[in-house]
């Protein structure tokens, strides 16, 4: 990979001096996408109940969301680019508000399935136009050092938040407020972004490459439902090895298009930028490898140490305590000062040690001996890692082409996490399957190697970004 020598920084004349007031309704939107991650799954039992769906069926719940979100992220970049942030912004959020007002008010499951994809679409439109934002709105070093601290900080402890939240909800409420306390997240999201955003220029917007657009989103649907297929039938059943073929042939295909197109979808120069490229494998690993820890600990809270919905919330509090610290006390100050790789190389392997300490979980183990520590390291380097990468990945882009880039960072995520959890889940499975003995002692030997192997994975990320970002600090002490 090599870096495109035409492509030139783009700093604004006069920045906005309401910036601040949209950081914190960007973040506010973010957060809501963050959440929705993780807060319907921890509700998903209550759910299947509820509308009588089959053991069978209930992954969809997830299932629907995931495609349609990993699915339709670079359309939904292209289009934030097309219509202007401002204008993507708010169509995002009300959209995700009137799909979370549907699932929580489903008459039965399909409906539920329907709204969840729904959900996903929206969100393929609104999360990579908050990046964009982020990125075009912040160009000088200390500024965007703040900007993505804050972006940073909520993707890392986003998840924990909405286990906590979602068991919360579940336990005291109902299931259904898992879906409808979005609505006033994306209500004053949605009026606050509409008042203080600035409003970007329709002029030179880029046409749609709709065969772009249908190779790349049935590429992406095609690999991110055949992972999630393999999770529950086995990487050898003939559905997963026609999906990830197809996925291929599909993916090669759109290259060869971006590569010849006068209007890509992509245009490849994004991904094929030494930096950028770097920090779309490097997020992409370090999310494959973290789905070792949540798949290990939601097992271990919920069935070995037996914590209601809101206890298994609760002790994924520490995660986020950390992600906080890592993003506002670390990389918000060095991100400045230093190489992006000189934190993100570091915070992978904090993050790794973390996974290895898990490793050593076992029936008697307790809360504080182990886990305590090992989320601690995790939330710390993670979020240490993931602040100075998302904001190489879109720096140096063509305000023009700011959501494609950042639908691209959201695609490695996205990617990331569903291969994680197909690969890992597989791992751990296996183990489990060989093991000789008690069946609660079986289970953990799997999920011990299965998060061991994501050591592994955290640490090539970690190489990933060591060997291939070169980036040089924003500005200097």
């Amino acid at each position: 990979m090599t870096a495109a020598p035409a492509e030139q920084t783009w700093t604004p004349a006069q920045p906005d001096q309401r910036r601040w007031v949209a950081l914190a309704f960007i973040a506010i939107a973010q957060l809501m996408i963050a959440l929705d991650a993780t807060i319907v799954s921890i509700a998903l039992p209550s759910a299947q109940a509820g509308l009588g769906a089959s053991d069978g069926d209930r992954q969809w719940v997830v299932t629907a969301y995931t495609l349609a979100f990993g699915g339709l992220l670079l359309l939904g970049g292209r289009i934030a680019d097309y219509l202007g942030r401002k204008r993507a912004f708010v169509i995002g959020l009300a959209g995700f508000a009137l799909a979370s007002l549907a699932g929580g008010a489903a008459p039965n499951f399909v409906a539920l399935v329907a709204a969840r994809a729904a959900q996903g679409a929206f969100a393929a439109l609104l999360a990579p136009t908050a990046l964009a934002l982020l990125a075009t709105s912040f160009t000088q070093a200390r500024e965007r050092a703040t900007a993505f601290a804050v972006y940073g900080s909520i993707a890392g402890s986003g998840a924990a938040i909405g286990m906590l939240l979602g068991g919360a909800l579940t336990q005291y409420l109902s299931w259904r407020w898992c879906l409808y306390v979005n609505l006033p997240i994306a209500v004053v999201a949605a009026i606050g972004g509409w008042i203080v955003l600035h409003a970007s220029s329709n002029r030179d917007r880029p046409s749609l490459d709709v065969p772009g657009v249908v190779l790349a989103g049935a590429g992406l649907v095609s690999l991110v439902y055949g992972t999630t297929e393999a999770v529950r039938t086995g990487w050898s059943s003939a559905t997963v090895i026609t999906l990830v073929a197809a996925s291929a042939v599909l993916l090669v295909l759109f290259v060869l298009r971006e590569a010849r197109t006068a209007s890509p979808l992509l245009p490849l120069r994004i991904v094929t930028d030494r930096n950028r490229g770097g920090a779309y494998l490097a997020v992409g690993l370090a999310l494959a490898g973290m789905f070792g820890a949540y798949l290990f600990l939601t097992y271990d809270f919920q069935v070995v140490l037996r914590y209601t919905p809101l206890q298994a919330g609760l002790a994924f509090l520490p995660i986020t305590v950390a992600s906080q610290a890592g993003s506002w006390l670390i990389a918000r100050r060095l991100m400045p000062l230093v190489q992006p790789r000189a934190l993100m190389a570091p915070g992978a392997l904090v993050a790794a040690a973390g996974l290895v300490l898990l490793t050593q979980l076992h029936a008697g183990s307790s809360f504080v001996s182990i886990v305590l520590p090992a989320e601690l390291l995790l939330g710390l380097g993670l979020s240490t890692a993931m602040v100075p990468a998302f904001s190489v990945a879109t720096h140096g882009v063509d305000p023009r082409e700011a959501g494609v880039a950042s639908a691209t960072v959201n695609a490695a995520q996205q990617i990331g996490a569903s291969l994680g959890v197909a690969v890992l889940n597989t791992i751990a499975a296996t183990a489990t399957a060989a093991y000789v003995g008690p069946r609660t002692d079986a289970v953990l030997h799997g999920f011990a190697q299965a998060t061991a192997w994501g050591a592994a994975i955290m640490v090539l990320s970690a190489m990933a970004a060591a060997l291939l970002i070169t980036a040089r600090p924003s500005a200097r002490p």
